[in-house]
C-alpha cells in the first residue's frame, strides 16, 4: 500500500477519504437535451427503427413528448421540444445518404435506451 493511503489526519480519518469531491455534468446541446425519457420498451423499438430506417425512431419519439414524456429541457414548451425532435429526425433522414445520418440515428437510438434505463432506475421522487 502507498504511504499516502495509510496516513491519518487529526480526526482519525484516512487521508484518501478527506479529499475534495468533484461532480461532472455533461452539457447537452438543444437537440440532444430534447431526447425524451420514454418507457424502456418504446425506447428499444425506437432504436430498432432508427437502425433500419434512419430517423424513423426519432420521429416517433417526438410524439412521446406530446404524450407527456419528460426531457432535459424543462424550460421549453412541449411544442418546441416536439419540433426539435422532428428537426433531429429530418437531419438524420437527409444525411443518411452519406452514412452520417444513419450513424447519428443509431447513436440517437442508443441514447434513448440509456435515458430509458435511467428512468427505470430512478425513484418516483427523482422524476
Amino acid at each position: 500500500m502507498d504511504q499516502k493511503d495509510t496516513e491519518m489526519n487529526e480526526k482519525g480519518v484516512s487521508s484518501s477519504t478527506s479529499g475534495v469531491v468533484v461532480q461532472v455534468r455533461e452539457k447537452k446541446g438543444a437537440l440532444r437535451a430534447a431526447i425524451p425519457y420514454m418507457p424502456f420498451p418504446v425506447a428499444v423499438i425506437c432504436l430498432f427503427l432508427n437502425t433500419f430506417v434512419p430517423g424513423l425512431g426519432t420521429f416517433i419519439s417526438a410524439f412521446t413528448v406530446l404524450c407527456g414524456a419528460r426531457t432535459d429541457l424543462p424550460d421549453r414548451h412541449m411544442c418546441c421540444v416536439f419540433w426539435l425532435n422532428i428537426a433531429a429526425a429530418f437531419i438524420q433522414i437527409v444525411t443518411a445518404i452519406v452514412m452520417v445520418g444513419w450513424i447519428m440515428s443509431i447513436f440517437w437510438g442508443m441514447d434513448m435506451v440509456i435515458l430509458a434505463s435511467y428512468r427505470e432506475q430512478a425513484t418516483p421522487q427523482q422524476l
